[in-house]
């Protein structure tokens, strides 16, 4: 360990939201450090840019080029790297498919999907795009939407992906009352056959609808008991994807 190094990484974590400013005696004291050394730590952070000092009060901040730095890691984060770790834990929790599922317009777009090893071929596959009448992943936001943004999804010709495939409007709409009851969606071979989804809807900080996530298997390995345990993996993914959402600040339209 590269000790100096390591003493200049400490120096700047004392900087911190509830105490943003230092004299440089005081931060030497609360620091147990000798004045010279952290001087002249200081001294090479301001000249990097790293650290500013107040030429009246003469105490330390943070400087410019830390701000930079945060800002070119904030702009090299994808959706990716922020929710595939949650996904992962999703799927290994259930044994099921997990897939993140954003709105798009009126249309829904599968954005990561992590499956197991012995995985049931799904229709839907990353970047696909999907009504969002049809299946669990959708309607999951569907229901969240305006009564107008609705009525153009679903009163028009609906197409029957399989024969248990929701197309009647009415049929439809109970079903998205159901599903702001319960806080969750569940569907049955509806756009692939023979699988069943389970999905929950996915809010930013307004409140507004932007995604869902879903747990997908087989219906011979999803019975009743099995719907029920997937349901707190779900809201807990739910609320973590929020929370990273609300965070940076992500937009999917």
């Amino acid at each position: 360990m590269l000790k100096t190094l390591n003493l200049s990484i400490a120096v700047l974590r004392m900087f911190t939201k509830e105490k943003p400013t230092w004299g440089g005696r005081e931060l030497a004291v609360a620091m147990d450090l000798n004045h010279t050394n952290l001087y002249r730590i200081l001294e090479t952070f301001e000249m990097n840019g790293f650290i500013t000092k107040d030429p009246v009060t003469k105490k330390y901040s943070l400087g410019i080029a830390l701000w930079e730095l945060g800002m070119n890691m904030y702009d090299s984060l994808n959706i990716d790297q922020l929710c595939i770790p949650i996904l992962e834990d999703l799927q290994k929790e259930t044994g099921e498919t997990a897939i993140f599922t954003v709105l798009n317009g009126l249309e829904a777009l599968t954005l990561l999907k992590v499956e197991p090893e012995n995985k049931v071929r799904f229709s839907v596959s990353r970047g696909s795009r999907t009504p969002l009448y049809v299946g669990a992943s959708y309607r999951s936001m569907l229901a969240y939407l305006t009564e107008e943004q609705i009525s153009k999804v679903i009163d028009q010709p609906l197409v029957a992906y399989t024969e248990r495939t929701m197309v009647d409007a009415n049929e439809i709409r109970q079903e998205l009352e159901n599903i702001r009851t319960k806080g969750y969606a569940v569907s049955q071979g509806e756009y692939t056959v023979d699988v069943l989804a389970v999905a929950m809807p996915i809010f930013d900080s307004n409140q507004q609808i932007v995604a869902s996530v879903t747990v997908s298997g087989p219906l011979y390995r999803f019975t009743e008991q099995k719907i029920e345990e997937v349901i707190e993996p779900l809201a807990r993914t739910k609320k973590a994807i929020e929370s990273i959402i609300g965070r940076y600040h992500l937009n999917f339209n």
